[in-house]
């Protein structure tokens, strides 16, 4: 880690009054003690933010774009240092780690392109009579200041998914990052306020702040910012929706994400999909795969294939590379998760598998009853849950009788169940023979119902932080 002591907090790194342990999830140890900030930073941070609004909102396109594409360099060149650092705050797989410094790159080069793309359009207004002569035109404008909180999951891809698009869009952001996981954030505010500095730009365009709830509800209802971009639980992301009315709120929120087995798909490629979609980032991704709703036919089958699967999934330390499935973030979610399957049996649910160890290894539910977590509710563990129906009608029904919807995907060898499904399914992506956790950062990525609102994706986050004036000139005779 090579960054300030700190908080990075106007056009300095101040020293908040206290620290928290960052602790590496596998065998409880402190891997470094994360500067704890406080409301009155916050209060410091949102002055600083709005002091540079206009600073910021009219920094020329060649400069915004070389800022994004010098912090890019910049990260790839302590690529496998970034990798390892994730590995120790979220405990998460190495494998999965060097997914999240690949996607987070990619998000900070598309971010610096669509500068390039950010404009408006001419507006035939003399298509009323009262407009003849009349010229016409519209221009992207920032929203002015963002505040962006993230995840612990992916706690550097979460914070290039607010910082890079809402500096492509003019707007000064303070970032706020999970408590358990600050340190890799940290390190890529330090090195865009390096390269914000180098082109002459405010570092305060750039700032984070730690902290608790209070914190958080600091940033959030302040009147001064222009949006507020959320990725965490649907508990949370309300109760800041709630809280900062009228202020624009995008959220990304959580799902039970399904993955449907049509009785014409084909079974290896789906078994597969499970095993990789259920268990990847521990199953702490918000689209991996909880809920397998295969049609009856292929029950017995498909459940054979994962049972042979199964065991190959390799439990243990994270920073071994042949490793899969880890400990959890903490003690608390690992026993939450075992206490929903617990739930679950008691119920009338049984347990077609369970990896032994003392590590939450993967496990596999069958016919969990509805009306509980482990099916209705997003798991975030390494459990998913199996349930046949009849049909495909019944599967697609299925998917969408829950008040999330986020991604969904098909199993199937059939054009027509494809194109079914992807009318049908009340969700914000639609994945054919896929994982339904399959996600490009260009693409427009966000959920329907209780998984959020709004679009992350470069191009279209920076839309969501932008709004659009419109200029009426009436030339002089």
């Amino acid at each position: 880690m090579k960054f300030p002591a700190g908080l990075p907090i106007g056009e300095s790194w101040i020293e908040p009054a206290a620290t928290i342990p960052v602790i590496f999830p596998y065998d409880g140890s402190t891997i470094a003690d994360a500067p704890e900030g406080d409301v009155e930073l916050a209060r410091s941070a949102l002055d600083h933010a709005a002091a540079v609004r206009e600073t910021v909102g009219r920094l020329p396109s060649h400069v915004r774009r070389k800022v994004l594409q010098s912090v890019h360099s910049a990260v790839l060149a302590e690529r496998d240092a970034f990798v390892d650092l994730l590995v120790l705050e979220t405990g998460k797989p190495l494998v999965d780690c060097r997914v999240e410094i690949d996607r987070t790159l990619l998000t900070l080069e598309t971010s610096a392109e669509e500068v390039a793309r950010l404009h408006g359009e001419t507006v035939p207004l003399d298509l009323l009579p009262s407009g003849e002569g009349l010229q016409g035109f519209w221009v992207r404008k920032p929203i002015g200041v963002v505040v962006g909180i993230t995840g612990f999951n992916y706690p550097l891809l979460l914070a290039a998914h607010k910082i890079a698009p809402a500096f492509a869009a003019g707007c000064p952001i303070i970032v706020k990052p999970a408590p358990q996981t600050p340190l890799a954030t940290l390190w890529l505010v330090h090195l865009m306020r390096s390269a914000l500095a180098d082109a002459g730009a405010p570092e305060s365009a750039l700032q984070l702040v730690t902290g608790g709830p209070e914190v958080g509800a600091t940033l959030t209802t302040d009147a001064r910012i222009g949006a507020v971009s959320f990725t965490g639980s649907a508990a949370v992301g309300h109760r800041i929706a709630r809280d900062a009315a009228p202020t624009k709120v995008l959220l990304e929120l959580g799902s039970n994400s399904a993955l449907v087995v049509a009785d014409d798909a084909d079974l290896d490629a789906a078994a597969d999909a499970i095993i990789r979609g259920g268990y990847y980032a521990s199953g702490q991704a918000c689209i991996s795969v909880q809920r397998v709703i295969a049609v009856e036919s292929v029950r017995s089958e498909l459940l054979a294939r994962l049972g042979a699967r199964l065991p190959t999934v390799v439990v243990g330390d994270p920073r071994d590379p042949a490793t899969r499935v880890s400990a959890l973030i903490n003690p608390a979610s690992t026993e939450r998760v075992r206490a929903w399957v617990g739930d679950a049996v008691h119920a009338g649910a049984s347990i077609a598998y369970e990896a032994p160890g003392d590590v939450l290894g993967p496990i596999v539910l069958t016919d969990v009853p509805d009306g509980l977590p482990a099916w209705d509710e997003e798991i975030f563990g390494p459990v998913i849950a199996v349930r046949s129906v009849p049909d495909v009608d019944s599967a697609l029904a299925a998917v969408n009788a829950t008040r999330y919807g986020l991604h969904a995907s098909v199993f199937t060898s059939s054009l027509d169940t494809a194109f079914a499904a992807i009318d049908r399914l009340d969700v914000g992506g639609v994945v054919i023979n896929d994982v339904p956790g399959f996600r490009s950062d260009v693409m427009p990525y966000g959920g329907v119902k209780d998984s959020g609102t709004g679009r992350e994706g470069p191009r279209f986050a920076i839309e969501e932080l932008t709004t659009t004036r419109m200029a009426i000139i009436r030339p002089r005779p």
